[in-house]
């Protein structure tokens, strides 16, 4: 029987480590950011004007601003209130922000939202089953939910890492651990505070599929995404950005509602 994690509020709020996001992500988002995800996930969605689109845990509003340029209505929350205010001083006025909990989306009604997004928070917000009930049930009928998380498969908390194989001059990505679901602190830097942490849940894939057919929605499409990266020239540089051409980073799930 796989073991079941538990968390509270504290192990999930940002906002005692907001100062770090913020100084890690920026106005612009990371280097992942500008230059993988937001463009994919965009690509992927294809917002259109006019659409009422909710994005959870929204952050600094990185992805919120991206979403405007469509011509989207959107809306942020965040449970954190420093991150929605830097994302109140960095945004249009025209993109309104709020401080809620995902999975508790009491400030909206049944059937408010063509889109939801969530780009790479999901898996740093438990229990996962009530932040999708409550993104089903602000979603209209047809409405889709675009999530992006670091890949369940190869990017486990404490239970993946790189290797490399000098027989066969390959790198290769090692997996202790997939099925069981882990609760682990998400490390800031060398010699951090651990009273000023936050966490991150892994959960099989199985989990988020389980989950989406529980509440009323279907996944139309996924995704998975490679690094762009590339390693300086030397002597492992080929292995290196081979493993980086076929190991993804990142899955993106795209869900319909359906019920």
């Amino acid at each position: 029987m796989r073991k079941q994690i538990r968390s509270d509020k504290k192990d999930t709020s940002w906002d005692k480590v907001a100062d770090w996001y913020d100084k890690l992500v920026g106005d612009e988002g990371s280097d992942y950011h500008r230059n993988l995800i937001n463009p994919l996930a965009l690509k992927m969605l294809s917002p259109q004007k006019g659409q009422k689109i909710l994005d959870l845990a929204c952050g600094q509003g990185v992805f919120c601003r991206e979403l405007e340029k469509f011509g989207a209505d959107v809306i942020g929350i965040d449970s954190s209130k420093k991150l929605i205010d830097l994302a109140k001083s960095r945004s249009p006025e025209s993109i309104k922000y709020i401080v809620s909990d995902a999975t508790n989306m009491k400030s909206f009604q049944n059937g408010t939202f063509d889109a939801v997004t969530c780009i790479m928070a999901i898996q740093n917000i438990d229990p996962l089953n009530k932040v999708i009930s409550e993104t089903s049930r602000v979603l209209k009928s047809g409405g889709r939910f675009l999530f992006v998380l670091s890949h369940p498969c190869f990017r486990i908390p404490k239970q993946s890492s790189w290797g490399f194989d000098n027989r066969k001059f390959i790198q290769y990505r090692r997996i202790d651990k997939y099925i069981s679901e882990i609760k682990a602190p998400i490390r800031m830097h060398p010699g951090y505070d651990p009273s000023q942490t936050t966490y991150t849940f892994h959960r099989p894939i199985s989990e988020y599929f389980k989950a989406l057919r529980a509440n009323g929605m279907a996944v139309i499409d996924l995704s998975e995404w490679v690094s762009h990266r590339l390693s300086k020239p030397g002597t492992r540089a080929i292995a290196e950005n081979t493993a980086r051409e076929e190991i993804p980073l990142f899955m993106a799930i795209l869900a319909q509602k359906v019920a």
